[in-house]
């Protein structure tokens, strides 16, 4: 009986035991085993929106937006407006202890080992074959037209 009167004074006294702390410090309060989708500090901040979070929030309604509150909240309200416009719940999530690299994190109540959960940053020469690829087919389009109007 001794050992649960001391569980509980613990309890009182240091919150309620989680498992695995240094996984939810570095998610923002979740489990790695529940992420849909997760962006760095550097990608949340970058102009624009990542294209892979608005359609995994668009099709993920039921999860839950978790964001970094140690970053400034110009830099992440694009995400909460995506969020608002998809109906996602999300939550400003601020440690004092521990600043995680983790800027922005889409995740269930539940399991759903989703394997590959980071978005990739586009290189420059990632950057640069899309444009060929664009201006490649813009030229044969536009060739189309001139030899049609000819």
């Amino acid at each position: 009986m001794s050992k649960n009167v001391d569980d509980y004074i613990q309890q009182g006294i240091y919150g309620e035991k989680q498992t695995k702390p240094d996984e939810r410090r570095k998610f923002l309060g979740t489990l790695r085993e529940r992420i849909i989708i997760a962006l760095t500090q550097s990608q949340v901040r970058e102009s624009g929106m990542y294209k892979q979070v608005e359609a995994a929030l668009k099709e993920n309604q039921k999860a839950h937006l978790y964001l970094n509150g140690n970053m400034s909240y110009g830099e992440f309200s694009k995400y909460i407006k995506a969020a608002g416009d998809y109906k996602v719940d999300y939550t400003i999530v601020t440690n004092k202890d521990h600043n995680s690299e983790i800027g922005l994190v889409l995740a269930y109540d539940h399991a759903i080992d989703k394997e590959d959960i980071y978005v990739q940053k586009e290189t420059g020469v990632q950057k640069q074959e899309k444009a060929k690829e664009k201006k490649g087919a813009f030229t044969i389009l536009s060739n189309v037209f001139k030899r049609r109007s000819q």
